[in-house]
């Protein structure tokens, strides 16, 4: 039995209480342009089944959303013109998901300033260390 989805914009917009420009449908998937984008074309990407975040998403929705990500970054690119573009998905609010349900954003990059900005401040592995958590996530699969 699948779980009630929880009332968020996007399950609203899945029952069809809140219109969207879809660019995308399917059994599975839905994607339509974001209301608040970071850039011209700024696409999401969800699946119909009701889930938090990617963890909790069952293997065949993702195979599903993963069979036409691809696709429909490549229809981004060409309607905007860009050739370059982020894809972005956040799980849990520390990792800066707003609306509680998964989705993949595809945020068009047609210039420095256009899009999405991203501070990267890397660390460094300890061999042992990254041997031991390797281990620990392996294990845990």
């Amino acid at each position: 039995m699948r779980p009630a989805m929880a009332d968020t914009i996007f399950a609203r917009i899945l029952a069809g209480d809140i219109p969207c420009h879809k660019v995308y449908e399917d059994e599975h998937v839905l994607a339509f342009l974001d209301i608040g984008p970071l850039s011209e074309g700024h696409t999401l990407v969800i699946p119909k089944e009701p889930a938090e975040t990617l963890g909790e998403l069952s293997d065949a929705a993702s195979a599903a959303i993963g069979a036409v990500l691809p696709r429909i970054c490549r229809a981004v690119c060409a309607a905007t013109g860009c050739r370059a573009y982020n894809v972005l998905q956040n799980n849990g609010s520390l990792a800066h998901q707003l609306v509680m349900h998964v989705h993949f954003h595809i945020i068009p990059k047609a210039s420095e300033t256009d899009g999405l900005g991203i501070r990267w401040g890397a660390g460094k592995l300890d061999a042992d260390c990254g041997r031991a958590l390797a281990a620990r996530i392996a294990a845990a699969l």
